[in-house]
């Protein structure tokens, strides 16, 4: 989740917004060619009109041409040269609301004429994506097993505040993270990088973790044994495609996965008001390695990686990923600003694979 799509909506509906004003305040380009559109639409109504009466009037006095070919003459009935005039004249006024005589046709910049069709549209996108909701695609197996990596999700953007797209200033605050909550921030290495992780940590909280059970302020996360098996459909992609370089073969993601598995542990979490399923992988422990709980947690050194504990500083949030084993979250990087919230995930909508694979709808429900 690294691209951001405002970048792109943004500026280019801000130059419709532009071209918008500059019609409605000076230009009044699209006023003339509506004005001018409506004479058509009204011509072209009574041309129609005047067509159909002169083709009956026809028929009724046995003339089997069309309108066009009918020439009249001093012998013909009162009647038939009144809707040949009524009718000439019509096409007349057809053709001059067409613009084809006379210089009055108006002409409207094709800017002008976006900025009217679609200045609506990509108001409405906006301010959908950034302050209602806005779909992520999960890209890695980093929350695993609550998402998977194909995974399409919706994320709730007015859960933490609704802020400006681009700059990401707060305009009102509508809420905070929970213990427990599936969060969409961007990375604060890389704020173009949008992560998602499990929200562990509110600032002040003091977040530990000792014989397989993490504790928050003391009190110990209700952890228990979840008897779980991976769908072999998941499990085949659980491994990303390029690991240290090295490109990775279906087959080999496959064999080395299910390798792995046999030596996952599932346990459900309750933290908060949320309840939810967490993997690790035997006697693992990656925690051990994480620079940030190296530097900031002495007990990590002195119990050779078995325990941690890190406070949470104001106006911070810590996170970890379900699948404690394989993420590259908080513990490896350090605390989340208040200021990259980007909401709260709520709802898986699809499944696709990467390539030309067929969405599925299997996985869709709420994320608690």
């Amino acid at each position: 989740m690294e691209f951001d799509i405002n970048l792109i909506l943004v500026p280019v509906t801000l130059v419709f917004l532009l071209a918008y004003l500059a019609d409605k305040l000076w230009l009044k380009q699209h006023k003339r060619a509506v004005g001018q559109n409506r004479k058509i639409a009204m011509a072209q109504s009574h041309f129609d009109k005047t067509k159909k009466e002169f083709q009956k009037t026809l028929e009724r006095f046995g003339y089997d041409v069309s309108p066009d070919e009918f020439i009249g003459t001093e012998h013909s009935p009162s009647m038939l040269l009144h809707a040949s005039t009524a009718y000439q004249d019509a096409k007349r006024s057809l053709v001059q609301a067409q613009g084809i005589l006379g210089d009055d046709k108006p002409n409207e910049f094709f800017l002008v004429r976006w900025a009217y069709e679609y200045l609506p549209i990509l108001l409405v996108i906006i301010l959908v994506r950034s302050f209602v909701v806005e779909p992520f695609n999960i890209p890695s197996s980093s929350m695993v097993p609550t998402l998977y990596t194909g995974d399409f999700i919706v994320v709730n953007k007015a859960s933490y505040g609704l802020r400006l797209p681009i700059t990401h200033t707060k305009i009102l605050n509508t809420g905070e993270p929970k213990h427990g909550d599936v969060v969409v921030f961007r990375y604060p290495e890389n704020p173009k990088r949008y992560y998602i992780k499990r929200m562990i940590g509110l600032p002040g909280d003091t977040v530990a973790f000792s014989n397989d059970t993490l504790t928050v302020n003391g009190q110990k996360i209700d952890t228990k044994k979840h008897d779980y098996q991976m769908p072999d459909e998941l499990n085949a992609k659980l491994l990303p495609q390029v690991i240290n370089d090295q490109h990775l073969s279906d087959v080999e993601r496959m064999t080395y996965s299910q390798e792995e598995e046999k030596h996952a542990r599932y346990y459900t979490e309750t933290h908060g008001e949320h309840v939810y399923q967490v993997r690790y992988l035997g006697d693992l422990n990656s925690a051990q390695d994480a620079p940030f709980l190296q530097k900031n947690s002495p007990m990590l050194m002195e119990t050779g990686g078995a325990s941690w504990q890190i406070t949470v500083p104001q106006g911070q949030y810590f996170v970890m990923g379900d699948n404690r084993d394989r993420s590259e979250d908080g513990r490896f990087w350090g605390f989340v600003p208040e200021a990259n919230l980007a909401g709260k995930a709520t709802y898986i909508w699809m499944h696709k694979d990467a390539g030309l694979k067929l969405p599925s709808f299997g996985r869709a429900g709420a994320i608690d």
